[in-house]
């Protein structure tokens, strides 16, 4: 299926690794111009390195915190500076904070909403006025299947993930008029980088689960068997991102093997 990407340019938060990093490396191979940003340096020139040579796209990777307006506004203005134009936005990053309610305090909810609800909205501030100038654009929103239907003792991240689904919407139907499309893919569990790092922690105190073993123990419960891949949540943000894809905005897609109880 020919996608029509070629010759576009995306940016994706969060690209050093997991979703990030997989969804810059199936964008290249459609022959997208990819910029990446991450908090962690090394990181994010290891990806770019693994990027570039697995798909010939040209990279550009610029260490920048979505917190930090100042860091995202040189990140933007790097990217336009490289690549002349800014065709797809993918607001990745983000990590999982739940907890009791009685146990979350103001800073750990100031931080959570800063990095996923706010980052996401400083991206998408400096991103539309040059989809609207360029006569449209797509805005891909990463959030999770708990802001649909939140469990307990998973403060605050269920909720700043519904803020996420909430504004797609509102975006959606904004910026439409504009040719700007605006979706959500809903992550249940996928293999991350963050799933990756938990694993090595349980290594690190003793544990003799393998890999493998440790993702089949997350899997439980989900109706197909296993957790995704990042690689597949990559696919359906390409997907999303592409020509094909120009009838789809303002929906909240779960990626989560049939765990979710609501659609």
């Amino acid at each position: 299926m020919e996608l029509g990407l070629s010759g576009k340019v995306a940016l994706i938060t969060g690209g050093s690794d997991g979703i990030g990093k997989a969804t810059a490396i199936a964008m290249g191979n459609e022959g997208v111009k990819v910029a990446i940003c991450s908090r962690n340096q090394e990181r994010l020139k290891a990806a770019s390195d693994d990027i570039r040579g697995l798909t010939g796209a040209e990279v550009l990777a610029v260490p920048a915190d979505v917190r930090n307006q100042e860091q995202i506004e040189r990140l933007f203005d790097e990217t336009l500076r490289r690549f002349g134009r800014l065709d797809i936005l993918v607001n990745n990053a983000g990590g999982s904070a739940a907890g009791p309610l009685l146990e979350t305090d103001d800073a750990i909810w100031h931080g959570d909403l800063d990095t996923k609800l706010f980052g996401a909205l400083r991206c998408s501030r400096l991103a539309i006025p040059h989809m609207i100038e360029a006569g449209g654009g797509r805005i891909i929103n990463v959030t999770s299947i708990w802001g649909k239907h939140p469990g307990a003792a998973t403060v605050p991240t269920t909720v700043s993930r519904a803020a996420g689904i909430a504004l797609t919407k509102a975006m959606s139907r904004e910026f439409a008029p504009h040719g700007i499309l605006v979706n959500t893919v809903c992550i249940g569990l996928a293999r991350s980088g963050q799933f990756r790092r938990e694993w090595e922690e349980l290594q690190a105190e003793g544990t003799d689960l393998t890999e493998e073993e440790f993702y089949a123990q997350q899997a439980e419960g989900i109706p197909l068997g296993r957790i995704g891949t990042s690689e597949e949540v990559a696919d359906l943000i390409t997907f999303l991102a592409s020509e094909r894809a120009g009838f789809i905005t303002g929906t909240a897609i779960n990626f989560d093997g049939g765990e979710s109880a609501v659609v």
